[in-house]
């Protein structure tokens, strides 16, 4: 009966945070991201017992050494909650790989981190662009027939000219989306669980109290 109390309370945990966002996160830019110019950082900070906090970044390669030198771009008196944290200059940096970190300090000299890794700053790469299909151009075709030829004679059949333009080939469709039915699906299923979870709870309660 224990054992069964506390695999219901682990659903139940797990329920509740797939349904909540985490209080520290950055939610751009992404991993593995490519960025170019004035790059908006944006996340936010809800975590109890807030001091202060830091957004820095390094070379990816370092992000996960304890000695890494990180750069410092903005610090935080206030925590901020899904807002614009920073505008990263990324023009100043040198093409190449880095990672982010937003880092929370608490009273007991404790901190919270998370990591961006995989970003790709390519300011010196030339964004591709599409080649425009050059127009032919069809010049005027002047036949000069000698006077001395009939009408009959001078009637030739001319040339049509064809123009094939590529056709683009839609894409298939993506096998990893999820459609609204799907989502709705998953939504009241773990809507469902949770009610079982909470009436199981409530039936062991009423029985020890008869008890």
């Amino acid at each position: 009966m224990l054992n069964l109390t506390i695999a219901m309370l682990r659903l139940l945990l797990i329920l509740s945070f797939l349904f909540q966002d985490a209080p520290l996160a950055v939610t751009r830019p992404l991993p593995g991201e490519t960025l170019r110019g004035l790059v908006e950082i944006q996340g936010r900070m809800d975590v109890p017992n807030f001091v202060s906090a830091e957004i820095a970044f390094t070379f990816d390669a370092d992000a996960s050494n304890p000695a890494a030198n990180w750069f410092l771009i903005q610090t935080f008196p206030q925590p901020i909650l899904d807002s614009e944290l920073a505008a990263w200059d990324t023009t100043a940096l040198t093409d190449g790989d880095y990672a982010l970190r937003l880092r929370v300090n608490l009273p007991d000299g404790a901190v919270q981190d998370v990591l961006v890794t995989g970003l790709k700053v390519r300011n010196e790469v030339a964004i591709p662009t599409d080649t425009p299909i050059p127009t032919p151009t069809i010049m005027p075709d002047f036949n000069f027939q000698p006077l001395n030829e009939t009408p009959e004679a001078r009637m030739e059949p001319t040339a049509t000219l064809v123009i094939s333009r590529p056709t683009s080939t839609p894409l298939p469709p993506n096998p990893a989306s999820l459609s609204t039915a799907s989502i709705l699906r998953m939504f009241w299923i773990s809507a469902l669980a949770a009610v079982v979870v909470f009436a199981f709870f409530a039936l062991v309660l009423r029985i020890r109290r008869n008890n």
